[in-house]
């Protein structure tokens, strides 16, 4: 998700493949961001 969002709760689906091709297994990192706070959050994906 690269918009942005009133406050609230949100999910979202990590399908994991980049233009419709499979992602291979691996660690990928999601950040999220507001305002000044920015974290990111480690992924592992295992197939």
């Amino acid at each position: 998700v690269n918009e942005e969002k009133p406050a609230g709760k949100y999910s979202v689906s990590f399908d994991a493949s980049n233009s419709g091709q499979p992602l291979p297994s691996g660690i990928y990192y999601c950040t999220m961001t507001a305002g000044s706070f920015s974290e990111a959050k480690k992924m592992l994906l295992l197939k």
